[in-house]
């Protein structure tokens, strides 16, 4: 990969809205989102039973695509660089000719129309890297104003590609003909979205499909409602959050009811999805029913995610598109964008890292966490030090923050609490329930952070000279203490007397003496 920067926008031209992405790509940094922003213009308003494009919304697209360019230019990017894609409306669009000959000859971007297979292509590309697929297969679906695009696929690849013409805005059009919605009007549509879902549903129950993956503003929506309905704040990422089939019930028996009027006065519901989120309700219900599925995913990437990946890589010319290849781990890749974003020292914190693995490895007898917390602390002891990048001082608070708010793909809420807290106490005080966010951890999750950072602040000692020196660690049970025995290139005097002080914490949650010394 060159070390050139390259910032790319790219725009979805939607049947509901009109999105744009900016990113930055450069090597170690990965991609890092500069800005986004949307218009809800409904370009198919009216169009998808005339099969035309309406002149008042046409007008309103050039003018969102002029104002969107401006921002493209203004955050430096090249006019080549500006990717376009159209889908539903547009794609079935009689006059879709002449609306993407204006956009040329207004803007200068030059528009592609992409079939509804390339779309679920492209939503699978970006879906994959903020949402780590599973190794039994996982049902993707990203509900657009015109279609909306099933997946299923595992970590090996894609088992299933599919576009119907089941989009909310379309629905809405053909089937919601009372407001509130009456029982006839939602049988239609249920029994529409079952004929049309029928060959998606009996390949997920062919590869025993257990999870749900949803993309779109739609389902976003969906969970910000459902969040709100808990008591939790709902302007906070979403990726990788979830909700349960129970959870959704509540807000569908909620929603249905009300009329227009009443659902705008709704927290958390977008104010221009007051219509659209009537049949996208009944199609999730139907998702959840049809499927078999108990919880769904929220990814915060999907088309325009992919569409950006996919020109990235087929501009640098990779032998195969880097976000495809089976079994990537976005984790920790994404682990690793952010540190070299935060200039980190790597050398060591892929030390501090390999020790607090020993160390889990070798204490699992007397911690006995599960499996899973083994990889946090790694991902925590790589972390653990990019609060530098803003002040030597309180680094490990700083650490905290900019793990809580970097956007690491892949990664649930809790998981990326438990990064943090744990990264947070390398050093200083350990956890304490006068900290608000420790103390409303899950009992479960409290004393994973305190193991966790136990081990990471002995292994954090045991880096202190910065200089890799030690080389492998064993442990040796007696009675009530522990003797870790450390096999080292040089003699470890600094890193022993930097141990022995960061070793009380672990002692008291172990309830062990520790004691060092050299094999």
């Amino acid at each position: 990969m060159t070390n050139e920067k390259i910032r790319v926008a790219a725009i979805d031209l939607g049947t509901n809205s009109f999105h744009m992405i900016i990113v930055e790509e450069s090597k170690g940094k990965g991609i890092v989102e500069i800005d986004r922003v949307k218009d809800m213009l409904c370009i198919g308003k009216g169009s998808i039973s005339t099969k035309m494009l309406d002149e008042e919304a046409m007008l309103s697209g050039i003018a969102t695509l002029r104002k969107f360019l401006i921002l493209a230019t203004h955050h430096g990017v090249a006019q080549e660089n500006v990717i376009a894609f159209a889908t539903s409306a547009i794609r079935e669009a009689k006059n879709q000719g002449d609306f993407l000959r204006r956009i040329r000859e207004e803007t200068g971007i030059k528009v592609k129309v992409i079939s509804g297979r390339e779309e679920a292509e492209f939503i699978y590309y970006g879906v994959r890297n903020a949402v780590k697929i599973g190794e039994a297969p996982d049902l993707l679906f990203d509900i657009g104003g015109g279609s909306v695009e099933f997946v299923i696929a595992d970590q090996q690849g894609v088992r299933l590609l599919e576009s119907r013409k089941i989009g909310v805005a379309r629905m809405r059009e053909r089937f919601v003909l009372s407001d509130p919605i009456d029982s006839g009007d939602i049988k239609l549509l249920e029994q529409f979205f079952a004929a049309e879902m029928v060959s998606a549903v009996n390949r997920a129950a062919e590869l025993n499909v257990s999870r749900a993956i949803a993309s779109s503003g739609t389902a976003q929506n969906i969970a910000r409602m459902i969040r709100s309905v808990n008591g939790l704040e709902s302007e906070v990422s979403l990726n990788n959050s979830a909700f349960t089939r129970a959870e959704f019930i509540e807000l569908y028996h909620r929603v249905l009811p009300l009329n227009a009027v009443k659902r705008r006065k709704m927290t958390g519901l977008d104010e221009k999805r007051v219509d659209l989120i009537v049949p996208g309700l009944i199609l999730v219900d139907m998702i959840f029913r049809l499927f078999n599925i108990e919880e769904i995913v929220i990814s915060d990437y999907a088309l325009r995610e992919g569409m950006v990946l996919h020109y990235l890589r087929h501009r640098l010319e990779h032998e195969i598109h880097e976000g495809m290849i089976p079994g990537q781990d976005i984790r920790r890749e994404s682990v690793y964008e952010l540190g070299f974003r935060c200039d980190w020292n790597q050398g060591h914190a892929e030390q501090v890292a390999g020790l607090s693995l020993q160390l889990y490895d070798t204490l699992a007898s007397q911690h006995q966490l599960e499996a899973p917390y083994r990889e946090l602390l790694e991902y925590a002891s790589l972390l653990h030090n990019i609060g530098t990048f803003i002040s030597i001082s309180s680094h490990h608070k700083h650490s905290q923050y900019i793990i809580m708010n970097g956007e690491l793909r892949g990664f649930s809420p809790s998981e990326i609490e438990i990064i943090g807290h744990v990264a947070r106490y390398h050093r200083k005080s350990p956890p304490s329930e006068k900290n608000m966010a420790y103390s409303m951890l899950k009992p479960k999750h409290k004393r994973a952070v305190d193991v966790l950072s136990g081990i990471l602040r002995l292994a954090n000692g045991l880096e202190r000279g910065h200089r890799q020196n030690v080389e492998s660690i064993e442990a040796e049970e007696k009675g009530k203490g522990i003797t870790l025995l450390l096999k080292t290139r040089v003699e470890p005097e600094i890193e022993i007397w930097a141990a022995d002080q960061l070793k009380p914490w672990l002692e008291n949650v172990l309830q062990k003496k520790i004691t060092i010394a050299v094999l």
